[in-house]
């Protein structure tokens, strides 16, 4: 039995010497592995420490500290005077697969929300979160302050260890929360305490929560045709009904959404810049949703994405701060104002929600990495936040400038791009006979990425749009896109040659 279990350790076990990995920490894992897979029996011995040291050509102690690791996981047993065994705890407990005859998908039981979501939001490939022309929803990289950025984080890392280490305040850290309250005052004209903001990973996360507080499976909500990606599949999880409401120049047609739905219970819309077609919703338009959701005791979500980069003039008001009656829940982010992978979000509740989002965020989610939230409070704080708002607008303005002023010079006739007064993306109009989706798939073969609006649509329709980034994309690097997106369309208009 010994000889069999040396001999199965032996050919087993790979050794590499020139990995990085330590070589206690590859034999502990090959052995781990065989014991777990069962590829040595329970109750079956082990070769002597000094053996299997002289066979692998390692030295003992190493051995011996692998042994010890698998004892501690109560994977292997020493003996005295006898040696050290296999564990028969774990091959006791282990319990057979019955065979069947299905494959293991058909054993995984999903939720209906998912199997509905699944067949037509599932995104085929992950669009490449890197800068180039045209990805849309990155900031512009090259342009963050991260010497400041860094000189917070190593003044944060200083502080007190508890503060530092511990675990945060489920609704936020009080410093962020003030802070994002003085800055949507100042900014943005919102009436708000810093009791009313919630610290959150993301919009998305937000979109969540809200939904699962306030919707019951089947619920219907309001949502803008076509509308934002992330918020989709967030309510689709809550088990929301969308109904999608068509979008024109002013925004979502309430009028149209009372006559699909007037017995709604939450409205999604991104007035300060409609995603993804840039629109901009008009005050009466904001009227008529606000009268519509008092009216049927329902309430909304403003998604305001990328509020703070409007350049094409006076900005315009937030929902929230012409809603009188306190039924907008706004939704803020940090991924577009600093960069992405901060996770960081916010929720600014009306007051006759704080209790309840209070209670749950102090039973369902963990907080927000304490470190991220003080950063960004000190970023806010010491005035860098709004230098940095300041200067993105402006690069941005700039930026945009660049793409339209290109595809007057190469796109003309084949894509008709639209102005935006803000934000980090537009969109571009397609002329007939060519398709969205295959002109997005000839793009990225080319090394350049646009969106079909179709992508962003709940009801299939016969879109002839692209929606393209301009905000993280360097001005000549725009310029070169759209050299060769005009090679693109080119190849695909009717009657081209191939």
């Amino acid at each position: 039995m010994v000889k069999r279990a040396a001999g199965a350790l032996l050919q087993s076990i790979e050794i590499d010497r020139d990995s990085r990995r330590p070589l206690g920490t590859q034999l502990y894992v090959g052995l781990r592995d065989l014991i777990v897979s069962g590829g040595i029996a329970g109750g079956e011995r082990l070769p002597a420490t000094r053996t299997l040291a002289r066979d692998l050509c390692l030295s003992r102690t190493i051995v011996v500290e692998a042994f010890e690791r698998l004892i501690s996981e109560e994977l292997i047993e020493a003996r005295v005077g006898a040696g050290t065994f296999v564990s028969t705890l774990l091959h006791q407990e282990r319990r057979q697969a019955p065979d069947i005859g299905k494959s293991p998908h058909d054993a995984v039981q999903l939720s209906r929300s998912l199997l509905l979501a699944a067949p037509n939001f599932a995104e085929r490939t992950r669009l490449p979160y890197a800068p180039r022309a045209f990805m849309t929803a990155l900031p512009a990289f090259d342009h963050f302050p991260l010497a400041q950025w860094a000189r917070l984080s190593a003044k944060h890392w200083r502080g007190a260890r508890p503060d530092v280490m511990g675990y945060g305040e489920p609704s936020g850290l009080p410093h962020l929360r003030a802070a994002i309250a003085s800055y949507l005052r100042a900014s943005r004209g919102i009436s708000c305490e810093a009791g009313q903001i919630f610290i959150v990973g993301g919009a998305q996360q937000a979109f969540h929560l809200i939904g699962s507080m306030l919707l019951n499976p089947g619920d219907r909500v309001w949502f803008e045709e076509p509308g934002a990606i992330g918020a989709r599949n967030s309510l689709i999880a809550c088990g929301a009904e969308l109904v999608p409401v068509p979008v024109d120049e002013n925004g979502m047609r309430v009028e149209e959404a009372m006559q699909r739905a007037p017995d709604f219970r939450l409205a999604f819309v991104t007035p300060s810049h409609q995603q993804p077609l840039g629109t901009v919703m008009s005050l009466e338009r904001r009227i008529a949703l606000l009268n519509a959701a008092d009216a049927a005791s329902a309430w909304i979500i403003e998604d305001d994405y990328d509020g703070e980069f409007f350049f094409g003039g006076r900005p315009p008001p937030t929902l929230t701060s012409i809603d009188t009656n306190g039924r907008v829940i706004y939704v803020g982010t940090f991924s577009k104002s600093l960069f992405p992978s901060l996770r960081l979000g916010f929720i600014l509740a009306p007051e006759r929600l704080v209790d309840a989002l209070t209670s749950a965020m102090s039973m369902f989610l963990p907080g927000v990495p304490s470190a991220s939230q003080a950063i960004v409070a000190e970023f806010i704080d010491e005035g860098f936040f709004t230098t940095h708002i300041r200067r993105m607008r402006r690069l941005y303005a700039e930026r945009h400038d660049t793409l339209c002023d290109q595809s007057r010079q190469h796109l003309a006739g084949k894509l008709d791009i639209v102005p935006t007064g803000g934000g980090l993306h537009t969109v571009g109009m397609l002329n007939p006979g060519l398709n969205e989706r295959d002109v997005a798939i000839a793009a990225e073969a080319r090394q350049i990425s646009v969106s079909p609006i179709s992508r962003f649509r709940i009801v299939p329709a016969s879109s002839r749009g692209l929606v393209l980034g301009f905000g993280g994309i360097r001005s000549q690097d725009i310029a070169a896109g759209i050299r060769v997106l005009a090679e693109v369309l080119d190849a695909r208009r009717p009657g081209a040659k191939p």
